[in-house]
């Protein structure tokens, strides 16, 4: 290992706090001189994005970027991130991800959902709030790409890269705060695309092109464009303290498991959603029709509409038809959808039903079974 470990030896503080007062430490000047910039790339060595996220979330906090510049570059294994404030069961497949085994995860970020492997660099740009400029970084990041490989590439009016004008290669989104800030983005080089298509519509840059190299340009494109007042940015030689790798661990960074931790929580994933409706129907089979009708039109339906709250179930309505709804026993039509009230709206609330219907299935019918199926497809669909 090289970089952080070498720069810093045996020590007996933590390397991320010795990082921290590093970069922060101005050198002895004359007055109204203003420090110099300095810029330094950290390349982490986790594949784990809720430790990678957890890292960003630590640096994000304990660094003064007043007069340093600093970019994480990190990779992840299959996963699919959503932002601050997005709804995991309209941006994505949750029960698809489960199956699959594919990490979902929240960041603090706002911005959409975008799919992870290690096909795809993510880029965290820091600065301090006054000197936040994602459009300049985004003009890096095509710059060097261009300048390497000649791609054409462009920034379009959200701020996204595109690539050959159609294809969507870099999403985009940041936090700010009152003293820091962040710009982070992807960079979709060779990722797999079944699991890309089945979860978000986005298009990698395919070739000859890797991830490594894709880090090595942007790394160093980076490090040499410096910024003005005006926050423009020209490429020049200027203090850095080039690449350097990080193990983002409890020992170099203390407090990063608690914050992975929380990152992985159920309450910070989906508890975290904003309050929806779910609204499904389903045709009911001839056979649990009570009457049969002349009338022409559509065959009758059954209809459940859940309202979610802060990923928890809160209400359960059912609509049903004259035709199917004098078959309901007496009381099944109650303990098939009151057991998930205040319960998480996920598979584990379905089967703690099941459970509990087991001990009722001599009261039971055919209806209330229809009922019980058409809510598992409620939730094992979205």
């Amino acid at each position: 290992m090289y970089g952080v470990c070498k720069l810093f030896g045996k020590i007996n503080i933590s390397v991320g706090q010795a990082l921290a007062r590093h970069i922060t430490a101005d050198a002895p000047m004359a007055p109204k001189l203003k420090p110099k910039l300095t810029k330094t790339v950290f390349i982490s060595q986790s594949n784990d994005v809720f430790t990678n996220l957890a890292l960003e979330d630590w640096l994000y906090k304990n660094f003064d970027f007043s007069n340093h510049h600093l970019l994480l570059m990190w990779r992840n294994n299959p996963c699919v991130v959503i932002g601050r404030h997005q709804n995991p069961w309209v941006e994505t497949c949750v029960a698809m991800l489960n199956n699959k085994q594919i990490d979902l995860a929240r960041r603090n970020s706002g911005g959409g959902a975008v799919f992870h492997d290690l096909g795809n660099l993510n880029c965290t740009f820091f600065t301090s709030r006054k000197q936040y400029n994602r459009r300049v970084n985004l003009e890096m990041i095509v710059a060097a790409l261009k300048k390497e490989w000649d791609l054409p590439l462009r920034i379009s009016q959200r701020e996204d890269i595109m690539f050959d004008e159609n294809y969507k290669v870099s999403g985009t989104a940041a936090k700010l705060g009152r003293d820091n800030a962040y710009h982070h983005c992807t960079v979709l080089v060779d990722v797999d695309t079944q699991h890309l298509g089945s979860a978000l519509h986005k298009k990698p840059i395919e070739g000859s092109i890797t991830p490594e190299k894709v880090l090595s340009a942007v790394g160093w494109q980076f490090l040499q464009t410096q910024f003005h007042d005006n926050k423009t940015a020209s490429t020049s030689k200027l203090q850095q303290n080039g690449f350097q790798l990080v193990n983002p661990s409890e020992d170099w960074f203390p407090g990063i498991n608690d914050i992975r931790k929380e990152l992985m929580s159920w309450d910070w994933i989906y508890g975290k959603t904003p309050t929806f409706n779910l609204i499904r129907s389903f045709p009911i089979p001839a056979n649990l029709l009570a009457m049969q009708t002349q009338a022409s039109g559509p065959d009758p339906e059954f209809t459940i509409q859940l309202k979610v709250t802060k990923g928890m179930v809160d209400d359960v309505i059912l609509r049903v038809p004259p035709e199917f709804l004098n078959n309901f026993s007496e009381r099944g039509q109650f303990d098939v959808v009151t057991p998930l009230k205040g319960k998480p709206f996920s598979e584990d609330a379905m089967n703690e039903l099941e459970s509990f219907l087991e001990t009722l299935k001599d009261t039971l019918n055919e209806t209330d079974m229809f009922v019980v199926n058409c809510m598992k497809q409620m939730v094992q669909t979205v």
